[in-house]
């Protein structure tokens, strides 16, 4: 029998222990600012009932959640005349009662509405977990992903929007990166649109095929809106918003006279000045990298109000973080009445940024700081309470496991960019004294055991 060729499947990765210190590097840096910011961190399981997720990211949503199939023959409680037709959508709830998250706010919804009569509203949270998306992998998309979110439920006020958008500047600027658009828009400015639009009925439908207009272009979203069978006169007027640029005041000014019969899409404007003035007052610094864009739309419907994207101009990538002010997703869980909001960083986009950038810092290929060598039994022993108390001062360190020869250590060493090495030889025991090699310019020192410490 053919042995397996051992593979993981597409969309996944294994990360190396060089990888995890760089990812490790992104996500402590995260967390830091939302703790400055008074987020405190909760986790939720991996798979949710499926109920709990369907009907909440629309229906293209819908059809990237991961289902999990029940256990045993699950196929046994399938009616006969269901099996014929051979239609999967029909099974689906017959077969499947679970499926793996496809983000952290629909699961915090709900862990919010189970847990009311515990928490401190507003409640503020941070949340860094994996989630997965059937998608179709491709560069910077992946089916399994790590979130980064943060979220505050109960408050109306739009000093939270103001707040995410100083989080994501003081992230990325903290990451590295210096060329960075935090866009904003806001759902009731799109509400606004349709009912100008007199399209108001299909409100998702047009927000669905604006989300695309990065991917698709101006003329792929016509085809879309043309294939859905949108008005001329609609798909003409929308355009004009489309192929519209120029500085937040101009766009500002583009929606007012647009919007001037919609109270909706008023509202909207309103809050994208508000929001504006608050961003103004904590740091004006962060205004050249915020950019008002009418186009964006975000496809998920629980969105309300305020809805975020962040994208880098120093590499092609998509969006690095997003998120949006959603009013009415823990009435779907039964208690309305609870404002949220949200944002969340794609640490896996982030990290590829950072990768082709070369801007990790240097210091986060290091792990093991200093490695005692090991020549034979006696050196071993006498390494071993210096390697104890190296540790207990913080200090990571490790003692090569068996005896070797030197240039077998050093290989070692090198490979592990451990950047100090402490040979113990016969000179050493006897004379009480370690030689301290730095790995980086190559020089050796004769140390006492007082010294490492200093130097290390």
């Amino acid at each position: 029998m053919a042995k397996l060729k051992p593979s993981i499947p597409k969309g996944t990765r294994d990360f190396s222990p060089l990888e995890m210190e760089r990812r490790n590097y992104i996500f402590d840096t995260i967390k830091t600012v939302f703790r400055k910011y008074g987020y405190s961190e909760i986790q939720t399981p991996s798979f949710e009932n499926l109920t709990t997720l369907t009907g909440k990211y629309g229906e293209e949503g819908d059809q990237l959640i991961f289902k999990i199939l029940n256990s045993g023959d699950y196929l046994s409680k399938v009616p006969n005349d269901r099996l014929l037709n051979i239609d999967s959508k029909s099974l689906t709830h017959i077969i499947s009662d679970r499926a793996l998250r496809y983000d952290l706010t629909v699961p915090f919804a709900r862990f919010v509405v189970m847990h009311q009569n515990d928490i401190v509203f507003p409640f503020k949270r941070y949340q860094i977990q994996p989630v997965w998306r059937a998608d179709r992998p491709q560069r910077g998309r992946y089916r399994e992903f790590y979130q980064c979110d943060a979220d505050v439920v109960g408050s109306d006020s739009l000093l939270n929007e103001a707040e995410f958008i100083a989080i994501y500047f003081e992230v990325l600027t903290s990451l590295g990166l210096s060329d960075f658009d935090i866009k904003i828009n806001n759902r009731k400015v799109l509400a606004g649109i349709a009912e100008e639009l007199e399209v108001s009925d299909r409100l998702v439908e047009m927000t669905v095929a604006i989300d695309k207009l990065d991917k698709i272009g101006v003329e792929g979203v016509v085809r879309e809106l043309e294939s859905k069978e949108f008005s001329k006169n609609a798909i003409e007027r929308l355009c004009v918003l489309l192929n519209s640029s120029g500085d937040t005041p101009s766009q500002l000014q583009l929606l007012k006279d647009f919007l001037k019969t919609s109270t909706t899409g008023r509202k909207g404007i309103e809050e994208l000045e508000e929001l504006l003035d608050y961003v103004t007052t904590l740091d004006e610094n962060i205004l050249r990298s915020l950019e008002l864009d009418i186009t964006l739309a975000r496809g998920l419907n629980y969105y309300t109000g305020t809805i975020l994207e962040v994208k880098t101009n120093e590499v092609q990538m998509g969006s690095i973080g997003g998120g949006g002010r959603y009013d009415d997703l823990t009435g779907m869980f039964g208690t309305p009445g609870l404002s949220g909001v949200g944002i969340s960083f794609g640490a896996d986009r982030i990290y590829d940024v950072l990768l082709e950038l070369d801007i990790f810092p240097k210091e986060t290929s290091v792990g093991t700081r200093v490695l005692l060598s090991n020549f034979d039994k006696e050196a071993e022993r006498y390494a071993l309470p210096l390697l104890n108390r190296l540790r207990a001062e913080g200090i990571a360190a490790e003692l090569y496991p068996s005896a070797a020869k030197l240039k077998k250590q050093m290989s070692y060493a090198n490979a592990k960019n451990i950047p100090f090495v402490i040979l113990i030889g016969d000179d050493e025991i006897k004379n009480g004294f370690y030689t301290l090699k730095d790995m980086i310019n190559g020089t050796q020192t004769q140390v006492s055991e007082a010294d490492i410490f200093k130097l290390i």
